[in-house]
C-alpha cells in the first residue's frame, strides 16, 4: 500500500518530538509564580554574569542548541531574532543559555558560540555557558528551546514552549500563539499572565548524565 508523504512527515515529526521531550526527570522544576533561582555563569565573552545582576528588569532565558532542527526553525526563519529584538525594545533583557555538555551535540567553545551569533545575527543580551548543566537543572530545561520568563520581582512567570506548534517546519509559526510573547505583553501591561506553563518541545538538552 502507498502511504502518504503527509503522513509520513507528521507520524515522523510526532515521534521525534515524543522523543525529545519524554525521559527521566533528574533535575529540579520551579513552578511558576516562585521565585527564579539565581545563577553565576560565564558568558561567551569571558564575563560572569547572574540573574540578581538584572534586578528590577525582565529577564527571558532561553535554552540553545544551534544543532537542534527545532532551534533552527526559529533562527533560520529569522522568529527567535525578531522576538530578541522585540523584547530587548521593551526593555526586557534576553539570555540565551547552553548547557550541552563536552562531548555532545551543541557543545560549542566560546569563541565558536560567538561565530555562531554573529552568524545568526542574534539579538540576545548574551550567552551564557553551562556545561555542567547545573543550571539547566535547577530551572528543569528539558529541550531546546525551553522559555523563561522572569519578571522585575524575580519570579518566574512563564516558562515551556515558545510557541503552540511543536514542528521543527517554520512554515508554521505564522499560524502560532506565541506563549512568550503573550506572557510578556500581560506582564508589562499589568494583566495577569493568561498561560504561565506549558510542555516544552524541542531536542532534549545534553546534559552530562
Amino acid at each position: 500500500m502507498k502511504r502518504n508523504p503527509e503522513n509520513v512527515l507528521r507520524s515522523l515529526t510526532l515521534f521525534v518530538f515524543m522523543f525529545a521531550s519524554f525521559g527521566p526527570r533528574l533535575w529540579a522544576e520551579v513552578a511558576s509564580g516562585q521565585k527564579a533561582p539565581d545563577f553565576s555563569l560565564q558568558d561567551t565573552k569571558g564575563q560572569m554574569r547572574s540573574l540578581s545582576e538584572f534586578s528590577g528588569k525582565y529577564v527571558v532565558l532561553e535554552w540553545t542548541n544551534p544543532d537542534c532542527p527545532f532551534v533552527k526553525k526559529h533562527y533560520g526563519s529569522g522568529n527567535m531574532q525578531k522576538l530578541q529584538s522585540e523584547a530587548a525594545a521593551k526593555g526586557a533583557v534576553w539570555l540565551q543559555i547552553a548547557s550541552s555538555t563536552e562531548g555532545k551535540q551543541g557543545y560549542y567553545s566560546a569563541a565558536e558560540w560567538n561565530d555562531i551569533n554573529a552568524k545568526n545575527a542574534s539579538a540576545a543580551a548574551a550567552l551564557l555557558l553551562d556545561p555542567d548543566g547545573k543550571t539547566g537543572r535547577a530551572y528543569g530545561a528539558q529541550t531546546t528551546p525551553h522559555m523563561y520568563l522572569i519578571n522585575s520581582d524575580g519570579v518566574l512567570i512563564y516558562q515551556g514552549a515558545i510557541d503552540d506548534h511543536p514542528t521543527p517546519d517554520p512554515a508554521d509559526i505564522p499560524n502560532s500563539v506565541n506563549y512568550l510573547s503573550q506572557a510578556l505583553n500581560e506582564a508589562l501591561q499589568g494583566k495577569p499572565v493568561s498561560v504561565s506553563a506549558t510542555k516544552s518541545y524541542g531536542c532534549s538538552v545534553k546534559y552530562a548524565y
